[in-house]
């Protein structure tokens, strides 16, 4: 499956769109890990526990959008977006969405 950011896939024609698909990731975060980067922010530096919790979160939705993908035909997603938005206090969603295409095989 092609996951681009692109509009269009050089040497490729679009055959046929399919429309929207999106993923969706909500993570919570831990009780300890807060703790700890509450710590980290007093002298500053990455937040290694968050950052590893949004990778995970990004992998997830966007395996979630390929699979809906894949399940009405296509086989690429171009246009690809994400958008982090918070759910709660201390929950955060992460949200992928692109358009679903079929791509001719041999241009």
């Amino acid at each position: 499956m092609i996951v681009s950011n692109l509009e269009l896939i050089f040497g490729k024609k679009i055959k046929k769109h399919l429309g929207l698909v999106q993923g969706s990731s909500v993570r919570a975060k831990h009780v300890g890990k807060d703790f700890f980067a509450g710590l980290k922010n007093l002298v500053g530096g990455e937040l290694k526990a968050y950052t590893d919790l949004l990778q995970e979160s990004r992998e997830e939705a966007t395996e979630r959008m390929k699979q809906q993908a894949k399940s009405i035909g296509a086989n690429a997603i171009l246009n690809v977006r994400y958008s982090t938005s918070s759910i709660a206090a201390g929950a955060a969603e992460i949200y992928v969405y692109g358009t679903a295409v079929v791509l001719e095989e041999h241009v």
